[in-house]
């Protein structure tokens, strides 16, 4: 199951559904499902003063491996659901980019476990 994630003239756009003041900055999941999924991500910084939004953009750049100038809020400014564009790049590498960074979350997350002995 994965994020729709579109080409358009600009580059790739997908959309995100936020959770500020998270204890930690990480994709959470996805949210929704089928053409209306959104990529789940928690946000330690809070909804206020357009931080959230800043934080948004800073995790995805490093998720993505690219600049913070070619991330932008395409739509959702102010909302929860927003939609990004990812300037320069196709769906596919964002789509390899994202798939990669959550079989890294899965696998951490199985490690951490205690193995039931």
């Amino acid at each position: 199951m994965m994020v729709p994630i579109r080409d358009t003239s600009a580059g790739a756009s997908f959309t995100v559904r936020v959770v500020p003041r998270s204890s930690r900055t990480a994709i959470a999941g996805l949210f929704g499902e089928g053409k209306d999924a959104a990529l789940k991500i928690a946000l330690q910084a809070p909804a206020v003063e357009g931080r959230a939004n800043a934080a948004l953009i800073e995790f995805l750049a490093d998720l993505l491996g690219t600049s913070r100038s070619a991330i932008e809020i395409a739509g959702g400014q102010h909302a929860r659901t927003k939609t990004i564009l990812v300037r320069g790049r196709k769906a596919a590498e964002v789509s390899a980019a994202i798939e990669k960074a959550l079989a890294a979350d899965r696998q951490s997350a199985s490690t951490a476990r205690p193995s039931a002995e």
